[in-house]
């Protein structure tokens, strides 16, 4: 089985998180995260290459606003939400009212 690397909260730096947050897809997850709960990332039917996807979510759990844990063959993603609040006030909260839903899924369903 492949680890899965995911940071302890002190080692999640705020440069980290707004690289992770500064791209349309990756903002795009965390967004249907939030709304949604959690998800397996087969769930996320957008519009581009599985191996892209996997890296966004790499990205995403590598800067500590995933986690990322094995059901099966799933993986199941949800945010770290009190993490990323205890080490930034109001952050998450911000992006997420700013942000504005993409149409980069081929299966509104999710949406």
């Amino acid at each position: 089985m492949k680890f899965l690397y995911h940071p302890d909260r002190k080692h999640i730096s705020l440069a980290g998180v707004l690289y992770a947050l500064g791209d349309p897809v990756r903002l795009e997850i965390v967004r249907l995260l939030a709304t949604k709960g959690e998800h397996c990332c087969a769930d996320f039917d957008f519009a581009i290459a599985k191996s892209t996807m996997s890296n966004h979510f790499k990205i995403l759990r590598e800067s500590g606003i995933l986690l990322t844990r094995k059901e099966g063959t799933l993986h199941m993603n949800t945010l770290r939400r009190e993490d990323l609040e205890a080490l930034f006030p109001g952050l998450l909260y911000a992006v997420l009212l700013s942000a504005q839903p993409l149409q980069i899924c081929r299966d509104k369903s999710i949406v």
